[in-house]
């Protein structure tokens, strides 16, 4: 059986292990409403965009702001397409 928590090096308490990490994020999603996943969901999505979007302004400094919009749908056109 795996430790779920360690020391950490500066010896300054116990630190969870990455699977023990995923395991309470499971169990945090289990409890979760169908909405409230839903809305995590939701904003994962938009974060990425935003990530995204950033990434294209970077890209294409010169871009408008609908131009962005527009290579942001592009991006993930393509990516569905993979």
């Amino acid at each position: 059986m795996q430790k779920t928590v360690r020391w950490n090096s500066n010896n300054n308490g116990p630190v969870m292990t990455p699977q023990a990490a995923v395991q309470k994020q499971i169990e945090k999603y289990r409890n979760m409403t169908g909405e409230e996943r839903l809305k995590l969901a939701l904003d994962l999505h938009e974060l990425s965009c935003e990530i995204a979007r950033e990434g294209i302004r970077r890209q294409h400094p010169g871009a408008n702001p609908d131009e962005v919009e527009r290579l942001l749908r592009e991006r993930i056109a393509l990516a569905q397409r993979l």
